[in-house]
């Protein structure tokens, strides 16, 4: 039941390309990612030119399979080392082309066996989708994979060598292949432990600042809420640190559930937690007020707890011209509501609606 939930959760993942290109981008490693891949296609030119005329490659000179591997090589090498990193759609396109051009090429060479294993091109394109794109992409990358296996498999079959030949030859590929697929769910796993709480399983501040963006971009009207537990310590030297942790998993699991389907919710340190979810500045105080009331709602163990809870509101359906902020604009204004409202005795909500940057609030030293 668990993995099917955890399979459940790695298919319907949608993998932040943009935040991945600048983590590369924050790390330096964007440039020599970029010549590596470029690096590719330069060899892949040089295959190309290297088997013309061989026992292997295509009769004449210089023949259609090397010409297209020479050709998509150089533009391939080009198109990275000049040009800056694609977007993703681009990327995807690139790498579509490239599966395409793989099959193609091997299959008008001559030799079958050696065609066939011109299909391992295809685990280096798999490799780079499931690093930047999401399962769904891997599946039809993966299905072409398993489709050119089958071709090139019953290719050897009819050009007349052994069927235990050709099937270990497929054999061996799909093997390839499922390397890819498997690679992808166990990047995937340790990308999801890194960017969840491993208390009560909410994204953790660096997960929260990956899918808060897209929220952010998405949206007319984003509500950031910053929860922070009243008088937490209190409970920790009371009842112990087990009854502490105790009230920060039932106050997640009371977010989650009462914050909708639509809402990032996430645990940002200690006693804090923030849900982030599209709506209007009309609604946001009184959909906070209500989540402040969940999390006071009495709970099955002594321990009670209260909230105080800083909202951040942009709205462009009321302020259209007002430009969209930051991420971090939109955590620190939160932050900075949620303090007032400690500072005025807490258990209760204060809203800050963004206005234009110049004109918005500042922050309280911590």
């Amino acid at each position: 039941m668990k993995a099917g939930k955890t399979l459940t959760a790695w298919w319907n993942d949608s993998v932040d390309y943009r935040w991945l290109v600048r983590t590369l981008a924050a790390r330096s490693t964007l440039g020599p990612a970029k010549f590596m891949i470029g690096v590719a296609g330069a060899a892949i030119a040089i295959m190309g030119a290297v088997i013309a005329g061989t026992p292997v490659g295509p009769p004449g000179q210089p023949g259609v399979a090397a010409t297209i591997g020479v050709a998509s090589g150089i533009l391939w090498a080009l198109r990275w080392w000049l040009l800056p990193w694609p977007s993703k759609t681009e990327s995807l396109v690139l790498i579509i082309c490239a599966d395409l051009l793989f099959t193609i090429q091997f299959l008008l060479l001559p030799n079958r066996l050696f065609g066939a294993m011109g299909v391992v091109l295809l685990v280096v394109t798999g490799s780079y989708v499931s690093f930047f794109h999401g399962a769904r992409a891997l599946a039809v990358h993966s299905a072409w994979s398993v489709l050119s296996v089958i071709v090139f498999s019953v290719r050897i079959v009819t050009g007349g060598d052994d069927v235990r030949l050709a099937l270990a030859v497929g054999l061996l590929l799909l093997a390839a292949v499922v390397s890819a697929l498997a690679y992808q769910v166990m990047n995937w796993l340790l990308r999801a432990e890194s960017l969840s709480d491993p208390l009560t399983e909410l994204l953790n501040r660096r997960g929260l600042e990956i899918r808060l963006p897209p929220l952010v971009d998405g949206h007319p009207a984003v509500s950031v809420m910053t929860f922070d537990l009243d008088e937490f310590k209190k409970i920790n030297d009371t009842y112990g640190h087990r009854a502490g942790d105790a009230v920060l998993v039932s106050t997640a699991r009371r977010l989650l559930d009462a914050a909708g389907e639509t809402a990032v919710v996430a645990r940002t340190g200690g006693e804090e937690f923030v849900v982030a979810v599209p709506m209007t500045a009309a609604a946001a105080r009184t959909e906070a007020e209500r989540l402040r009331r969940v999390v006071a709602e009495p709970s099955e163990t002594a321990v009670q707890v209260t909230a105080s809870v800083g909202v951040a509101v942009f709205d462009t359906t009321t302020r259209p011209r007002c430009p969209r902020p930051t991420t971090d604009r939109l955590l620190q204004s939160s932050d900075a509501a949620m303090y007032r409202a400690k500072q005025s005795g807490g258990n209760q909500v204060e809203v800050d609606e963004l206005a234009p940057p110049g004109n918005d609030h500042h922050p309280p030293a911590r």
